[in-house]
């Protein structure tokens, strides 16, 4: 089993919150995780249709079974979130830090009702499927072709399972199933072919009509999916940033997958030897690196705060981190070599923005890291070391 980096501020927030909340995409190890940080404790599976019916028909009584000294840990919660309401009330009545792990996997319900029946009792953690860091171990037999191949979700490590197989049961299994119970899919071939176009533009600015005609749907509907999809932590929308100066910025956000493997296959990539020479694959890397900024932040317990750069006059920054009133620019290339003019555009931006630039990164596909005049190269396996050092030492 892959240790999980977020294990130990799970079990550190668990002292400090009565209520603790991990969400994250299914099959991203929620519940491996929650239980080997709480090994004692009961536990209830809401996707049970028993144990659900149990806890909708008679919520006190289903939580009267655990014990607020023991606590408890229930998977799924928003199959049931009329119980989070009762949650509310029995720790109120008996405050008590750590009393009930929660998991969710539908990140917009969930919050909605955790704000309006949790807020002040809970924190709220994200497990992402596995960071390169977390692969770390066995990462010389890992190339990054065959990181954005296989992706992150647990299984295919820890039984080394076919990825093509496993994807393409969880696209099946999850994806459409969780999206019929929250909307009415009338058409599924159609459905299928917006989330295999939606993989064809990672890393592209998020063009809805461009999108609705090449799908054969309203943009309205285009627009209803991609909350769906974002809502079960399938894909996400990079914003671009803004900032006050003479230019011109664009303010159309960029399409990213939360499972650079799951977009992989969609985009048909269904054996190793199709990577080196798809047209996609600088747009996978991208993805691949982006994720590993997110995860390592998510990691960590932190808020991420990260966005792009493009102006009108095509100056562009793949990754903005913003930290406090400065930026980190980070330029992603997949190349494994440095070319001589890898940098330009960044340094352009460098010179717009002036001291709000904290410092610059080149992010490639290559082995050893350098330290040029003006900037720095990092391999991609580095960035979560970059991000504990850049990030995260100074914030903690």
């Amino acid at each position: 089993m892959i240790e999980r980096h977020l294990l130990p501020i799970l079990l550190q927030r668990a002292t400090q919150y009565p209520v603790v909340t991990v969400t994250g995409p299914r099959q991203s190890g929620k519940t491996t995780l929650c239980r080997q940080a709480f090994p004692e404790r009961p536990y209830a599976n809401l996707e049970r249709p028993d144990t659900r019916e149990f806890a909708r028909t008679d919520p006190k009584a289903f939580l009267a079974q655990f014990k607020p000294e023991t606590g408890c840990v229930i998977d799924e919660i928003q199959r049931v979130p009329e119980l989070l309401s009762w949650i509310q009330v029995a720790v109120d009545e008996r405050p008590q830090m750590g009393q009930f792990i929660l998991t969710g996997s539908h990140q917009f319900e969930l919050s909605h009702h955790i704000t309006q029946s949790l807020a002040g009792r809970t924190t709220l953690l994200k497990l992402l499927p596995l960071s390169i860091a977390e692969i770390a171990p066995t990462l010389p037999a890992y190339s990054a072709d065959e990181l954005m191949f296989k992706g992150g979700y647990p299984r295919i490590y820890d039984h080394n399972l076919d990825p093509a197989m496993v994807l393409g049961d969880y696209f099946e299994t999850y994806v459409q199933r969780d999206l019929r119970d929250l909307m009415q899919l009338r058409n599924l071939p159609l459905f299928e072919k917006f989330v295999r176009l939606s993989a064809g533009r990672i890393g592209q600015l998020l063009n809805m009509s461009s999108l609705a005609n090449d799908v054969g749907a309203s943009s309205q509907t285009i627009q209803e999916w991609i909350s769906l999809l974002e809502a079960s932590f399938i894909l996400f929308r990079l914003p671009p940033w803004f900032v006050n100066i003479s230019k011109r910025l664009i303010k159309t956000p960029k399409l990213y997958f939360y499972d650079v493997g799951l977009a992989a296959w969609l985009m048909g990539i269904t054996r190793l030897e199709h990577l080196p020479t798809h047209p996609l694959r600088g747009h996978l890397f991208e993805n691949l690196v982006v994720l590993e900024v997110l995860k390592s932040l998510h990691n960590a317990g932190a808020k991420p705060y990260l966005n792009f750069y493009r102006d009108a006059a095509g100056n562009e920054v793949d990754l903005l981190v913003e930290q406090g009133l400065g930026a980190h620019l980070l330029e992603i290339k997949a190349a494994q070599t440095v070319a001589s003019d890898a940098m330009n555009g960044v340094l352009k931006v460098k010179e717009l923005l002036g001291e709000k630039v904290l410092d610059l990164t080149l992010v490639y596909g290559g082995q050893e890291g350098q330290q040029r005049s003006a900037f720095e190269v990092l391999p991609y396996y580095q960035v979560s070391q970059w991000c504990e050092e850049k990030l995260l030492s100074s914030s903690s």
